[in-house]
């Protein structure tokens, strides 16, 4: 039940435009940034899990990388062929796939990327399953880099977008904060679909209890989430040059992590 509702929710699409509207544009710019930062060694074999219709998988392609994507949703799976096909950028292998059972032999990737599994597998039990599957395909010493939901992101958004005013949000909001369990039993997409969002605390402890080593927590948007206008203000060099230097100052600051709406977990293959 719980995947199916998850794979109706990107049915509609979503991750063929998400990261390029004014509300998750900083997701990406950010994430973006953050994987040439730990992804500058060149020909890297990297495995995309749950990489949607693609969007850091082709650019990670452009930038010299073998990438494998794999993901759930049939429809975001046939976004990325259609990306493919238009773009002329050949992923080395687009796939369907469960993060709790890869196709993939043991030892294979240098990098994994986990940007979407983590939070959408609600039971604690599944997320320990993706994060021991990606374990198993790294290369000793191998890199994942691993992406949550805040426990409190729902609690900025709603109130920042007046989302609070309708009953059913706020009923899923207190959900949300009581257990980090999020689900949206409405039709209204902008209350996103079947989702765990962690504390940083728990974040730590999974990939403590899977085996591999936490280097770091650091904050994707950060306090970028509040800035007014975001669409107008990305066109302003000068003051995006403000915004990402100070988020990069306060990303690993402990007592302002949990207020990003994005946490990246860095670790590695012992």
């Amino acid at each position: 039940m719980e995947n199916q509702t998850i794979k109706a929710y990107y049915a509609h699409e979503i991750e063929a435009y998400r990261l390029e509207t004014p509300v998750f544009k900083l997701e990406g710019i950010r994430t973006k940034e953050l994987l040439g930062r730990y992804l500058s060694v060149p020909s890297l074999k990297v495995l995309d899990i749950g990489g949607g219709a693609g969007y850091y998988a082709f650019w990670l392609q452009e930038q010299g990388h073998q990438v494998t994507l794999v993901d759930l949703s049939p429809t975001n799976i046939e976004l990325a062929q259609k990306r493919a096909a238009s773009s002329g950028i050949t992923l080395h292998q687009i796939s369907e796939g469960d993060a709790r059972q890869l196709d993939f032999s043991d030892a294979q990737f240098d990098v994994v990327l986990m940007f979407g599994p983590l939070y959408h597998l609600i039971e604690r039990e599944n997320r320990m399953r993706a994060l021991t599957e990606a374990r198993r395909v790294l290369k000793p010493g191998g890199l994942l880099l691993s992406a949550v939901i805040s426990r409190y992101a729902s609690l900025f958004d709603g109130f920042q977008r007046d989302l609070v005013l309708d009953a059913p949000f706020y009923s899923i909001l207190k959900d949300d904060l009581a257990s980090g369990v999020h689900v949206n039993e409405t039709d209204n997409l902008d209350y996103f679909t079947t989702a765990y969002f962690h504390t940083p605390t728990a974040i730590k402890e999974e990939i403590a209890e899977s085996g591999l080593a936490l280097e770091k927590l650091i904050a994707i948007e950060s306090f970028g989430w509040i800035v007014p206008n975001f669409q107008e203000k990305q066109n302003d060099p000068a003051y995006m040059e403000k915004l990402l230097n100070s988020i990069r100052v306060v990303e690993e600051q402990e007592d302002l992590v949990a207020m990003s709406p994005h946490i990246m977990a860095v670790a590695h293959k012992a």
